[in-house]
């Protein structure tokens, strides 16, 4: 099934360094003022992330050494766990309360976010299942229906906290090896016309779902209210031009922009270093989706195809996300940028799921 060992591919290992160098570099930048007012200390957030970026890296290169017949072992067993802990993080008093989601679990300054863990585990249960069930993938009932209803399990209980942004990207990514392990596109369609009418009735069901559609189509209509966040963003993006103002030179940053070096970081990059700089990272993020999509399509099989495919779409559905709504395209989900932004459990989750690329592609001659 596994055949023997090369390199990894450097591409995907020069990518991801220059791309969390960046990050570090731009969450010091975008945090110091906020860091200074709110802890004393400017450095406060980056060293941090600077932790969390060398504990993902150590976890990155392991994973990349692992033996494969352990990713196919755990792959049921690791779901299961990720839906325990997306049930405990639901329990008052055991999930903590982050921006109106329960969404963490920990004690202290130390804390997990069990929805970012799913994602990676739901790409390897799918990877496991439709390699395994190829012959059943054009009956509905035998081959689809399994798999999408834990899919829908997952996304439920996402939703539960509420976390729209982390569900979309599941469900997306999640469709799309789906559909690339052989689904027919007709009961896909399907699902899709379901999908549209039951996200209808989630943004009915929540008022501020509401007031954040209302902020993109007219940011102005409520200018310091629902709209207030897309409208700071522009205001950080639009004057950087091509070269930016700087770097460290950013005005939005000084407590203007909410969330500066979580989900709305390319807002201030891209008012630093300007097209210019927005448009490497944005370069950056192409190369490492299209050396995992070179690494999916030379796989040497079907389980390992499927796994490397899933996450590169994880990766490029995320960064596509995060970018579409600091730049005001799509409407406000609160997804962070994958190796840029502010957080340990996304930093880690996704430099582990770039290892299993590394590990896949160690195989690939």
């Amino acid at each position: 099934m596994f055949k023997d060992r090369t390199s990894p591919d450097f591409v995907i290992v020069i990518a991801i360094l220059l791309l969390l160098t960046i990050g570090v570099i731009m969450v010091y930048s975008a945090s110091a003022a906020y860091a200074h007012h709110t802890y004393g200390d400017s450095l406060y957030y980056a060293k941090r992330q600077l932790l969390f970026a060398a504990v993902g890296v150590f976890l990155m290169f392991l994973t990349a050494q692992a033996d494969p017949k352990l990713l196919v072992r755990w792959a049921k067993p690791g779901l299961l766990l990720c839906f325990l802990l997306l049930v405990v993080v639901l329990i008052p008093g055991v999930g903590i309360l982050r921006n109106g989601a329960r969404s963490w679990l920990g004690i202290g300054a130390f804390s997990i976010q069990p929805s970012e863990f799913t994602k990676l585990g739901m790409i390897a249960f799918l990877a496991r299942y439709l390699s395994e069930n190829v012959s059943r993938l054009h009956s509905f009932v035998r081959g689809l229906l399994p798999p999408l209803s834990i899919l829908g399990a997952a996304f439920g209980l996402i939703m539960l906290q509420p976390d729209l942004g982390t569900g979309a990207v599941l469900v997306g990514t999640g469709v799309v090896v789906i559909f690339c392990a052989g689904a027919r596109v007709k009961h896909l369609i399907g699902l899709a016309m379901v999908g549209l009418i039951g996200f209808v009735g989630l943004v009915l069901a929540a008022p501020y779902r509401i007031q954040r559609i209302v902020a993109f189509l007219n940011p102005w209509q409520d200018p310091l209210g629902a709209g207030y966040q897309v409208i700071q963003s522009l205001y950080a993006v639009g004057p950087g031009g091509l070269f930016g103002l700087g770097l460290g030179m950013s005005r939005q940053k000084h407590l203007y922009l909410p969330e500066p070096h979580t989900d709305f970081i390319f807002s201030i990059l891209a008012e630093e270093l300007g097209f210019l700089g927005a448009g490497t990272v944005i370069l950056l993020f192409a190369v490492l989706v299209w050396r995992g999509l070179r690494v999916a399509i030379a796989a040497p099989d079907r389980f390992s195809a499927l796994l490397a495919l899933g996450v590169s779409a994880m990766i490029a559905i995320q960064a596509i996300i995060n970018i579409g709504v600091v730049t005001g395209a799509f409407p406000i989900t609160g997804i962070t940028l994958p190796f840029l932004s502010y957080g340990g459990s996304s930093l880690i989750l996704t430099l582990t799921g770039v290892g299993i690329l590394l590990n896949i592609s160690r195989m690939v001659r």
